[in-house]
């Protein structure tokens, strides 16, 4: 008499949940390794905070050498994700690949003053940017990019006040220009992702922080406002000379 329970079924299941946890274990390891190559990129570019910015550019040059071993470590995961389950492992990967966007993002903003674009992106990864959001093979998500920029706006707050401090009072005015520019753009999303919904609101603290900054340099004489009569550079961003 035949068992009325197949006991390789249950052979299978056990199987079937070793090599998860195997592919999960390797992702991670992975993953390590880019964290820690954020990690790095992340302390030479805190120094800008503490530089002139003639010494900028060499930071940059010097964060730069770092992302050909996240094209690595990207290469690595490619490998271990299988065909077609991207999104079952994503959240191993998407918060240290948002830092990633993040850093490539400051770089070039760093090095030019303006929006990495995502063909730039896809350069510093040599990976593609999902825009159809129709991710079959290992790709960067929009959120993920998302998530970079928006994590852009709080570093350069940051920056605009260490940058006061070390005297250069026309960086704050060209940051606050740039983040207003930048919010606009937002402005044109229909953001459904609740925890990018939440990082945008945050932007217009940002840019307030930044315009208090512009407010006080102006009052005390430090820059010179060319606003229209009865504007306030403070909440128009207007440009100004130093």
């Amino acid at each position: 008499m035949s068992n009325a329970v197949d006991l390789g079924f249950f052979d299978a299941i056990q199987a079937s949940m070793e090599n998860e946890a195997t592919t999960k274990d390797n992702i991670r390891s992975a993953v390590r390794e880019l964290d820690r190559t954020n990690r790095n990129i992340t302390a030479v570019l805190n120094r800008v905070h503490s530089s002139s910015k003639d010494q900028v550019p060499a930071l940059c040059a010097q964060a730069r050498i770092y992302f050909s071993d996240i094209q690595t470590h990207i290469s690595d995961l490619t490998k271990l994700v299988p065909t077609h389950q991207y999104y079952k492992y994503n959240g191993l990967w998407s918060g240290p690949m948002q830092q990633a966007c993040f850093l490539a993002t400051l770089t070039m903003y760093l090095e030019h003053e303006r929006l990495i674009t995502v063909e730039e992106l896809e350069g510093f990864f040599a990976v593609k940017v999902d825009l159809d959001n129709n991710i079959t093979d290992f790709q960067i998500s929009v959120e993920e990019f998302l998530h970079g920029v928006v994590s852009l706006t709080n570093e350069l707050s940051r920056l605009a006040v260490n940058a006061v401090t070390s005297g250069d009072f026309s960086r704050p005015v060209r940051i606050g220009k740039f983040l207003k520019e930048l919010y606009s753009g937002f402005q044109l999303l229909n953001l459904k992702n609740d925890s990018l919904r939440k990082r945008f609101d945050g932007i217009k603290y940002d840019i307030k922080k930044v315009e208090e900054i512009i407010y006080d340099l102006t009052v005390r004489k430090l820059i010179v406002a060319n606003t229209e009569p009865g504007q306030d550079i403070a909440s128009t961003g207007a440009e100004v000379q130093v």
